[in-house]
C-alpha cells in the first residue's frame, strides 16, 4: 500500500502550509567550521569539517585516542574514575586542538557519547565530570537516535553508488556495545533495530566465562544466532537482500583484502567467501599475535575478530554473496545534519511518518480516519501558531500521536487511550529520541477523558515546558478528532477566526455540521483550560452571515 507520502513536507505540513513556505524560503545555512567528538566503548573520536551552504562537508581533520569505556561498563556496569579521567585528558588535548582552528563557542562544537555511557550506572557522574573539566555538555544518544544518524551518513551515499538498489538493502554496524541494523525497502526504512551485540561486549562475556581459547568461536557463534535469531521476520519479501557494512573493523579487512583505502565516496566489494576464509585464521590468534602481524592497536586487535564473525554470520542469515563496504559513521551523520540546517529535514520526517503508519498496520488502526486526524491537526497547528507559540518541531510530534492515538484499540476499547501510550513508549519509531517517544505517547494518551494531572505517571516527571508542550497539542488533536467525528473525512480544508475570547472553526463547501458541532461541544473543555478560548465550527454561510450581521 502506498503511504501517500511523496515528501514529508506534503505529509506533515502540507504543500501549502505555513511551515512548507518558510522552508522553502528559508536561506542555507552559511559555512562554518564545526567539531563532532564521538565518545564511543573504546576511543573517543573527533571530526573536524566545514559545513557548507549547498549541504556538502569538508573533512578537516580526524583524531582518535582508545580508552576503555566499554570494558568498564560491560564488565562492572559503571565507568570508573581513572577511566573518567582519562575521558577528560582525551577531551581536553581535543579542546586545545580546537582553539587551533579557533573552534570555541558552544554551537560548534557537539559531543555524543553511545552504548558505554548510556548504559553505566554513573552516566550523570560522567557527564557532569566532562562538563567540569571542558565546559562540554555530553549528549547521550539513544538507540533511535544512531540509527537515525546512521541513515544519515549513508544516505547520500546510497544515492550516489550505482551499484546498490535500494530494493532490498540491510545497512549494518558493528559497534563495541551494540550491532545496528537499518532495512530499506524502495527506498524506505522497513525497519531499525539495535542489538546487544557488540564485539566488545562479546569479548568480554568471553572473558567472564573464562573459556579456552578453543572455545571462542562455538560460543560467540551461538550468541550472535540467538540474538538476530528472528531478524530475517523484518526483511522484505520479493527482494534480493543487498548488504552493507559500516565500521572500522571492516574496513581494516578491506585494506588487508584488496589494499582498498576508503573515503566517502568509495565503496569496496568482500565476498562472503573472503570473509570467511579470513575469520577462519584471524579468529584463532591471539590478541599479541594480531597487533604484531596486523599492527593494530591493543583495542583494535581485541574487537576485530567478534566483530568480523558477527557481520559473517549475519551476511550468512541474509544469504548475501558479498559485502559492501563504505567509510560512512557516526560523525559523518551529525555533520550532514548539521549541514542540512537540524533533524528535521523533509526525508526525516517522511521517513518516521511512515513508521509510524506501519506501527499503527500493526495494531489495526483506522488508517483513514487517522490520516484525516492527523491532517487536521497539522492544519490546527499552523493555524493557531500565534496562540500556542511551539516549536515547529512539534508539529511532527503531534501530527504522529494523531496517527497512533486509537492503537490502543488494539489490546481493549476500555482505557484506550491508555493502551495507546503503552505501545507508542515500548514500540520504535525510527529516529525518534526516546524522549520525543515520550512526547507522542503522552499527546495520544491524553486524547480523551482526563486532561492532564500532576500525579499522571510519566507526566509528573516533565519538566514545565514539555508539560505545557503536551497540554497544548493534546487540546489541538482534540479538536482535530472532533472534525472527523462522523469519520466521513469530509472536513477536508479548515480556516479559523478569532472573536473576543472565542476561537470560530470554519468549514468551507459544508452545509451541515452538526454532528462536528455537537463533537466540539464534548471536546473543548481541555482546549477552553489550555488556550482560555471557547471553541465552535461553523459552515462558510453561516460565518459570513454572522460577519455581516457584526458589520451592520
Amino acid at each position: 500500500m502506498s503511504d501517500g507520502l511523496p515528501t514529508a513536507a506534503a505529509s506533515a505540513s502540507g504543500p501549502s502550509s505555513p511551515a512548507a513556505a518558510s522552508a522553502a524560503s528559508a536561506p542555507p545555512p552559511p559555512s562554518r567550521l564545526m567539531a563532532v567528538i564521538d565518545v564511543g566503548t573504546s576511543s573517543i573520536r573527533m571530526a573536524i569539517a566545514e559545513t557548507r551552504p549547498d549541504g556538502s562537508v569538508k573533512m578537516l581533520e580526524s583524531l582518535s585516542q582508545g580508552v576503555r569505556l566499554g570494558r568498564d561498563t560491560f564488565t562492572k556496569g559503571e565507568i570508573s574514575k581513572g577511566t573518567i579521567e582519562d575521558c577528560v585528558r582525551v577531551l581536553r588535548s581535543y579542546r586545545h586542538k580546537l582553539d587551533e582552528y579557533q573552534i570555541q563557542r558552544h554551537d560548534q562544537i557537539r559531543v555524543v557519547a553511545t552504548s558505554a555511557v548510556r548504559e553505566a550506572t554513573n552516566q550523570l557522574a560522567f557527564a557532569d565530570r566532562i562538563y567540569i573539566a571542558t565546559g562540554w555538555n555530553v549528549e547521550v544518544l539513544d538507540e533511535s537516535e544512531v540509527q537515525r544518524i546512521t541513515y544519515s551518513s549513508v544516505r547520500p551515499w546510497m544515492q550516489a553508488q550505482k551499484a546498490l538498489t535500494d530494493e532490498g538493502l540491510i545497512i549494518a554496524e558493528v559497534g563495541g556495545g551494540s550491532t545496528d541494523l537499518l532495512v530499506v525497502d524502495s527506498g524506505n526504512i522497513a525497519y531499525s533495530h539495535s542489538y546487544r551485540l557488540g564485539s566488545l561486549r562479546l569479548r568480554q562475556q568471553l572473558n567472564t566465562l573464562r573459556a579456552p581459547q578453543t572455545k571462542y568461536r562455538e560460543i560467540m557463534e551461538g550468541e550472535i544466532l540467538r540474538q538476530l535469531e528472528t531478524m530475517p521476520d523484518h526483511l522484505p519479501q520479493g527482494h534480493q537482500m543487498q548488504m552493507v557494512a559500516l565500521g572500522g573493523d571492516m574496513r581494516f579487512l578491506a585494506r588487508e583484502l584488496h589494499d582498498d583505502d576508503l573515503d566517502s565516496d568509495s565503496l569496496a566489494s568482500i565476498t562472503v567467501s573472503e570473509l570467511s576464509e579470513f575469520v577462519d585464521s584471524f579468529i584463532k590468534l591471539t590478541e599479541d599475535a594480531v597487533i604484531r602481524r596486523y599492527k593494530l592497536s591493543f583495542a583494535e586487535a581485541e574487537t576485530a575478530g567478534p566483530a568480523m564473525l558477527v557481520y559473517l554470520e549475519l551476511a550468512r542469515l541474509l544469504n548475501v554473496e558479498q559485502i559492501y563496504v563504505t567509510d560512512a559513521n557516526l560523525r559523518d551523520g551529525i555533520l550532514r545534519e548539521i549541514a542540512a540546517g537540524g533533524r528535521w529535514t523533509d526525508e526525516f520526517r517522511a521517513q518516521v511518518i511512515r513508521s509510524a503508519l506501519e506501527l499503527g498496520r500493526k495494531y489495526n488502526f483506522d488508517e483513514d480516519h487517522a490520516r484525516q486526524v492527523a491532517e487536521l491537526s497539522r492544519q490546527l497547528f499552523d493555524l493557531l501558531r500565534a496562540e500556542h507559540g511551539l516549536d515547529p518541531r512539534f508539529q511532527i510530534l503531534l501530527y504522529l500521536a494523531a496517527l497512533l492515538h486509537e492503537i490502543g484499540g488494539f489490546v481493549s476499547n476500555n482505557s484506550l487511550h491508555k493502551h495507546s501510550m503503552y505501545l507508542i513508549m515500548n514500540s520504535e519509531l525510527f529516529g525518534l529520541s526516546a524522549h520525543d517517544e515520550t512526547l507522542v505517547a503522552l499527546v495520544a494518551r491524553y486524547h480523551r477523558r482526563a486532561s492532564p494531572k500532576p500525579l499522571h505517571p510519566v507526566f509528573n516527571v516533565l519538566d514545565r515546558d514539555n508539560r505545557v508542550a503536551v497540554a497544548k497539542m493534546a487540546a489541538l488533536l482534540r479538536i482535530a478528532i472532533a472534525l472527523d467525528a462522523s469519520r466521513s473525512g469530509r472536513v477536508t480544508e479548515i480556516n479559523v477566526s478569532r472573536h473576543r475570547n472565542a476561537l470560530v472553526i470554519v468549514a468551507p463547501h459544508l452545509d451541515d455540521l452538526s454532528v462536528e458541532q455537537l463533537a466540539i461541544k464534548q471536546a473543548r473543555t481541555m482546549f477552553e483550560e489550555v488556550f482560555g478560548m471557547s471553541v465552535m465550527v461553523r459552515t462558510a454561510a453561516r460565518s459570513d452571515h454572522r460577519t455581516e450581521s457584526a458589520q451592520l
